[in-house]
């Protein structure tokens, strides 16, 4: 199985281990399936985590952010989204999201991001809850 996750799905999941996205991140490491990313996504990950309140409560300095990003990079499949529409109506900046679950033929897209939700009955799109009960 392959899935895009969203990036409040991986900052909640590293700020919160026991919490539902803190089970997806842990299931991925357990290699219970594979993650797909894009470079915009990667981006905005690393974007986030160096946000200081963020930074601050993970303890990880801007090499941490680094080197966790270079292992993203490494454990994921991170794919293009050159000649990929993807269109989220209510929020553009989610659209890169969408496209990196169109690109990589994800099998789901889990995020917590209502508008990327909404479109749940077009596309693969599934909260974190529903993620974890069809992983476990």
């Amino acid at each position: 199985m392959r899935a895009v996750l969203d990036t409040n799905v991986f900052i909640s999941g590293l700020l919160l281990p026991l919490s539902v996205p803190g089970q997806i991140v842990a299931a991925w490491r357990g290699g219970q399936f594979a993650v797909v990313l894009s470079e915009p996504l990667l981006d905005e990950i690393g974007k986030v985590l160096a946000y200081p309140k963020i930074s601050q409560r993970l303890g990880w300095s801007d090499q941490i952010i680094a080197d966790y990003l270079a292992l993203l990079r490494f454990e994921t499949s991170v794919v293009g989204l050159d000649g990929v529409h993807a269109e989220v109506p209510c929020d553009a900046n989610d659209n890169m999201v969408l496209a990196t679950q169109l690109a990589g033929e994800a099998d789901f897209l889990v995020t917590g991001d209502q508008d990327l939700l909404a479109l749940a009955g077009q596309y693969p799109i599934v909260s974190p809850a529903d993620f974890v009960r069809r992983i476990f």
